[in-house]
């Protein structure tokens, strides 16, 4: 089991979660968080951290955003690590908006 960042989080790629983590297991790229399954211990500190309910257990995940489990995957590989807050001047600009897929940039 791992945790994954959903499609919740595009565009708003609100970093509260990544200050919890204590293993560091969070990757960044322009406009969405991962979580590095090699590095996530399971723990679920970061789920109740996330204000627009974009992190779930593996086993947890919708049908439709089982998807994210390769996106976490793959793009957990490429992008670096991230360790701090950062501030993001869209996040509730874009914190109800549904259906982001197309908007994910790599």
């Amino acid at each position: 089991m791992t945790y994954i960042v959903t499609e919740n989080c595009i565009k708003c790629k609100y970093t509260d979660c990544v200050s919890v983590c204590p293993v560091d297991c969070f990757n960044e790229g322009i406009n969405f968080l991962v979580i590095n399954e090699s590095l996530c211990i399971d723990c679920a500190i970061c789920v109740p951290e996330c204000p627009v309910d974009a992190i779930f257990s593996d086993i947890d995940l919708k049908e439709s955003q089982k998807i994210f489990i390769k996106i976490n995957l793959e793009l957990s590989k490429i992008w670096p690590n991230i360790k701090n807050i950062k501030i993001n001047e869209n996040t509730k600009k874009w914190k109800n908006i549904k259906n982001k897929l197309h908007l994910l940039k790599l």
